[in-house]
């Protein structure tokens, strides 16, 4: 038959939506048409699927007026994973495999000149699709991204390394025509199962930061309770050290959390299976631009908050972060997404990560410091603190200030408490939060707040009173309540003390102190 039908799927936020490729033979001036909304790697394909379908041993219709769309005509295509699609919706309608055995399988695959299938990103999100829809459909993908998208519970899927191993399997007798070619082929394509995971992941060990039992302690609350960290101090005195091990003190993933997670990384190319069920830790560098901490581009890929999905987004030196970069985090500190919006298109992708971050006092470093006298005027720490807006610091749970260690310290002091002693008391107080609420105390919003707070009358009076003075807004008020609230799930007490609200407080005045 002349006309033939293969799907796929085109990459639009976490979509994948379904793309049926159309490939049509006619009579006439021999041409080779692409169309459907497709980007310049796409219209490329017509050199790669000619030149693979000719070193395979195939036969390209090269007499024939060939007419490729890409429907719907409206959803923007990139990338090189239609190549395979193509590839065999064009043998397809030249009759050389059967077109109706097609059907039921999905395709995705860039193909080499020689025919070899390179792998494609995204692979698992498409998985992932099929999944949340209930789709039943066999996908077929190169070898290494297939073992990324069997990572999908019941997912059924086939990985293959040459375009002759693909067409194998849709031959009326299963012979491969090509000679050379087709001897070099694989013994066509198999079913690839998810590999169990290996050993847990080892982070490094908190003991091995000398000193800081403030800075400790407010880790574990953030680790318990799902909130977000500003660490304030000179250079060198540890806050690098200590973000780098936060991860440790994090439950561990669910298999929800972790396909949500290796979804997004494989959106941006970054996935590995090794990296499955380990929280990630995004540290872009401070001269990232806002759209690379959200996310953009034509389709719109995942920027850095999207990429810690479920993990920790660390910036460091956070005052010189521009001002759109920082003010790009404020939506989703509180909602937990990011909405990325064009004129023809809008995905959302989600943001549900925890905010690490640290800076130095002013501009020099040194301000309140014992080791070394600070040189900034007090209007060039005002304008340096001044980087970090009203609105973004009142989302910011917990905010310490870090000191410098000591030599003597340094050196003599003995190690601290183990990354696996605190965790485990994190994990004991978020354990007790969900338990009680469905959630970590950093989700609870509006009334659920006064619902789950369950303030003593000591306590209620002590917030009032210090909120009042200290002119919070309700933000700020609210969530020192859920730190709070956190501090007495790690003491195992029911109803929240007025010295746990006290402790919640002293930890929104870093800033403060040091002016």
């Amino acid at each position: 038959m002349s006309l033939s039908l293969v799907q796929s799927r085109a990459l639009l936020g976490l979509e994948a939506a379904n793309v049926t490729v159309e490939v049509h033979l006619a009579n006439g001036l021999p041409s080779f048409t692409l169309v459907g909304l497709v980007d310049v790697e796409v219209r490329e394909a017509r050199e790669r699927v000619r030149c693979a379908i000719q070193n395979a041993g195939l036969e390209f219709p090269n007499n024939k007026r060939i007419t490729v769309n890409l429907a719907p005509a409206d959803l923007p295509k990139d990338s090189g994973r239609f190549d395979l699609p193509i590839a065999l919706g064009i043998l397809a309608a030249s009759g050389q495999i059967e077109a109706d055995r097609l059907a039921g399988h999905e395709f995705a695959g860039e193909l080499s000149l020689s025919g070899q299938l390179r792998p494609v990103r995204g692979a698992l999100a498409m998985a992932l699709a099929l999944h949340v829809r209930g789709i039943a459909t066999r996908l077929v993908l190169p070898a290494e991204s297939a073992r990324e998208a069997a990572l999908v519970p019941g997912a059924e899927v086939y990985g293959a390394r040459h375009l002759l191993d693909v067409v194998r399997q849709f031959l009326p007798d299963g012979a491969v025509p090509g000679g050379e070619a087709g001897e070099a082929a694989g013994d066509g394509w198999a079913r690839v199962l998810a590999t169990p995971p290996g050993e847990a992941v080892q982070h490094p060990d908190l003991a091995d930061v000398k000193g800081h039992a403030g800075a400790k302690r407010a880790l574990e609350i953030a680790a318990a309770g799902g909130h977000s960290l500003l660490m304030v101090g000179p250079p060198g005195s540890g806050k690098s050290m200590l973000a780098h091990r936060f991860a440790g003190l994090l439950p561990a993933m669910s298999v929800d959390e972790a396909l949500e997670s290796a979804a997004v990384a494989s959106l941006g190319g970054r996935f590995e299976t090794a990296q499955w069920m380990r929280r990630p830790t995004a540290s872009p560098h401070h001269t990232a631009s806002a759209v690379a901490m959200v996310g953009g581009g034509s389709p719109p890929r995942p920027g850095e908050i999207s990429l810690a999905h479920h993990g920790v987004l660390f910036l460091d030196e956070f005052p010189e972060f521009t001002r759109s970069a920082l003010e790009a985090l404020r939506e989703p500190l509180e909602t937990g997404t990011i909405t990325i919006s064009r004129a023809a298109r809008r995905s959302e992708f989600p943001a549900r990560f925890q905010l690490i971050a640290a800076m130095n006092p002013c501009p020099c470093g040194w301000r309140g410091s014992t080791a070394r006298a600070c040189r900034c005027t007090p209007d060039q720490v005002t304008r340096y603190q001044g980087k970090l807006s009203g609105p973004l610091l009142d989302r910011i749970d917990l905010h310490i200030e870090v000191p410098g260690v000591s030599a003597q310290q340094l050196l003599q002091a003995p190690a601290g408490e183990a990354t696996g002693t605190i965790r485990s008391r994190a994990v004991a107080a978020r354990e007790r939060a969900v338990a009680r609420q469905g959630k970590p105390n950093q989700g609870l919003e509006g009334g659920e707040i006064d619902r789950r707070a369950m303030l003593e009358p000591a306590a209620m009076q002590f917030l009032h009173t210090a909120a009042a003075r200290l002119g919070w807004s309700a933000r700020s008020t609210h969530r020192a309540l859920k730190v709070a609230r956190t501090i007495a799930d790690l003491a195992g007490t029911e109803a929240v003390e007025a010295a746990q609200v006290a402790e919640a407080m002293q930890y929104r005045r870093a800033l403060q102190a040091t002016d």
